[in-house]
């Protein structure tokens, strides 16, 4: 036995020999191409080889040391704002926060203010020679984040309200850096910085701050409205990795290494929410993330967040209500106005487009368009548009003191302005502009002829330096989600505003969007589902009719069915949308294959949910509320970039900061089964 494994011994020492030779006769070409390569590394692995055989550790870079003396940093013993209130005379205290500009008083003091790491409070640091942490204070940068340790000592204060509101300071005994703050980065208080450096902008920009926290809040209390109901919403989270389905905008898609497969990123969660409520859950809600391949506008991201839910046994009505719930605990807890108790005010599509010239008006200027083309000449009509027996309509914008020479020469700007330029170049015709003059013949009417203007004037109910503006559109029906009357009623409040002409509408107008045609028709740039029948959901294809006769008319007339859809608009922004869906698979196989005339293939896309509502689904509506919009709405912002701390810029969505989106390499294009076009 003691022989076999002496034998066996001497065996394993020959191959390690062997293996031993093998590694030295090709370590030395192999060692010598990564010299050619980079030279760094034949010095990089001298220096190891050396401390190696001296049995020493390598030394140690500055940077590394420093980093080490950060790593361990004694916890504070307040938060700012606890110590303020609990803090006492002669007390040692630790805090963390970033250093403030220094106050050199002479060679022996210094000051400087400490801000917390919320960047609400700050404390002033009392700095002495006879400490050792003097000179060191004085070596480091302002905006650098410290550890400091001292004695709390009452502030000496100018008078009692500036004691009250600043009552202590510390004279600092020991301060730690964390990390430094570079020379080479220029940041002061609401500096404006550049999108590539977004978090210099979060850390200058107090305002922005406080609207990701007041972000926050609406979150929370919308949690909170929705879990307190009876029965109460469930969250649930959806999955982000869906597929590609014909819902109307552009997809983005995600490749996998699977050839010629391929996930989408939802739209919206409308199908696994509705899926949710064929499979027993009563109701259900989340803060969903949603990607739409889209170009940006001020209220439009590519990805964006929106509270979405949806109710099982349930009307449109009974969305609505739960809706109104949320609005108005929102607005009691975090807003300085209520909303309306009762319900909120109701305006059809056909209604809002008539007299607003828009699916989403803002109702609190007035501006009401009405339609004139019977009451006026024949040749006035030819004067402001080529079309053939148009619609004409017509609004009127208060003048300011009753003055229409202000009024003239705000007009005139308007028009002259690149804000103007897309009605002036309107194929339909230009916009009709007359200012009312007490002063001049028909009170400046003349071109109306008397008969008309006496009508228009009883119309319009005009006063002295009024403006009263007139546009002609094709005589046809109501499609999208404006008129160009309505383009340039809200343009031109806007450019009053803008300019104070005017000054700007105050308060919150809620209403309620309803009685949407359930199809429009299908455009080159909005395709819509793309089926063959030249018509398209005008929000989803699984909107319901609204009621039994338009059910009807699904066979006879789909452009004239109306849509059980409501969209909540405030001032202007339309916050969500919602309806109630088709909850019976026949019925959906039915709009989807003979109505919209889509092709079977894409007919099989939508073959999980028609399993899901084969399986005894329940009627069900649901709505999804815009939650950048909500924020920014209720912030007063022009823009969901504020209330967003890393929003997209540029038309195609870039991230500035992180560069994004990126080139692929070919290695990754060839994982995916991809590869580039010459386009």
């Amino acid at each position: 036995m003691l022989v076999r494994m002496a034998q066996s011994s001497a065996r394993l020492r020959s191959s390690y020999f062997g293996l031993y030779k093998c590694i030295c006769s090709t370590r030395a070409p192999v060692a010598g191409s990564y010299v050619r390569i980079n030279s760094s590394h034949r010095a990089f692995h001298g220096a190891s080889y050396l401390h190696e055989q001296a049995g020493s550790s390598p030394a140690q870079p500055d940077f590394l040391e420093t980093y080490k003396k950060a790593v361990e940093f004694p916890p504070a013993t307040y938060d700012f704002q606890t110590f303020l209130t609990q803090a006492s005379p002669g007390q040692d205290v630790t805090l963390h926060g970033y250093l403030g500009v220094r106050s050199d008083i002479s060679k022996k003091l210094s000051f400087v203010r400490l801000q917390d790491p919320t960047m609400k409070y700050n404390i002033q640091l009392v700095s002495t020679a006879q400490n050792a942490s003097f000179e060191q204070l004085r070596s480091l940068r302002p905006n650098s984040p410290v550890t400091v340790k001292g004695k709390v000592q009452a502030k000496k204060a100018k008078n009692a309200e500036m004691e009250k509101r600043d009552p202590w300071e510390i004279v600092l005994e020991d301060i730690q850096l964390l990390n430094d703050f570079p020379s080479d980065i220029w940041m002061a208080p609401d500096m404006v910085h550049p999108p590539k450096h977004r978090h210099l902008q979060l850390r200058t920009s107090s305002e922005l701050r406080e609207a990701l926290e007041f972000r926050a809040q609406v979150r929370n209390v919308c949690r909170e409205e929705l879990e307190q109901g009876r029965p109460p919403f469930v969250e649930i989270e959806t999955p982000l990795l869906f597929k590609s389905t014909p819902e109307g905008a552009r997809e983005f898609l995600v490749p996998t290494r699977k050839h010629g497969l391929a996930y989408a990123l939802p739209q919206s969660p409308q199908q696994y929410k509705q899926i949710l409520m064929a499979s027993g859950i009563p109701r259900y809600y989340q803060f969903a993330r949603c990607f739409r391949d889209e170009d940006l506008r001020a209220d439009r991201q590519p990805e964006f967040t929106q509270l979405d839910l949806e109710m099982s046994f349930a009307t449109g009505e009974d969305v609505m209500r739960v809706v109104e719930g949320i609005i108005r605990r929102l607005w009691s807890t975090l807003m300085d106005t209520e909303a309306p108790s009762g319900p909120f005010r109701r305006l059809s599509y056909q209604d809002a487009m008539t007299r607003y010239g828009s699916d989403k008006p803002d109702t609190r200027y007035g501006m009401e368009i009405y339609r004139v083309e019977h009451l006026l000449p024949v040749d006035l009509i030819n004067k402001i548009t080529p079309l053939t027996n148009p619609i004409v309509e017509i609004f009127k914008i208060n003048g300011n003191d009753n003055d229409p020479a202000a009024m003239s020469e705000f007009i005139t700007k308007f028009l002259d302005s690149p804000a103007g330029a897309p009605f002036n170049e309107n194929p339909e015709g230009g916009p009709g502009i007359f200012v009312y003059d007490a002063r001049k013949p028909l009170c400046g009417l003349q071109p109306f002829g008397f008969q008309a203007a006496e009508y228009v004037e009883e119309i319009i109910e005009p006063d002295h330096g009024d403006l009263l503006v007139m546009q002609a559109r094709e005589a046809a029906p109501f499609t999208g989600g404006s008129t160009p009357i309505g383009d340039l009623r809200r343009a031109l409040y806007s450019a009053a505003v803008e300019t104070g002409f005017k000054p700007a509408a105050v308060g919150f107008d809620f209403l309620w969007i309803v009685d949407f045609p359930l199809f429009s028709p299908s455009t080159d740039s909005e395709p819509g589902q793309g089926g063959a029948a030249g018509i398209s959901s005008t929000h989803h294809p699984f909107t319901a009719p609204k009621s039994a006769a338009d059910v009807d008319l699904l066979l006879t007339d789909p452009t004239k069915v109306v849509a059980d859809h409501y969209d909540l608009v405030v001032n202007g922004v339309e916050l969500g949308g919602g309806s109630r869906r088709i909850h019976d698979a026949a019925v959906q196989e039915f709009v989807l294959r003979n109505v919209l005339q889509m092709p079977p293939e894409r007919l099989t896309e939508f073959s999980h949910l028609l399993e899901a509502l084969r399986a005894g689904c329940p009627p069900h509506a649901g709505l999804a509320l815009g939650f950048d919009r909500l924020v920014a709405v209720m912030l007063g912002k022009d823009s969901v970039r504020d209330v967003i701390a890393f929003p997209k810029t540029g038309k195609l969505g870039e991230d500035p900061m992180v560069k994004a989106p990126s080139p692929v390499s070919l290695e990754a294009l060839k994982t995916y089964h991809l590869r580039l076009t010459d386009e």
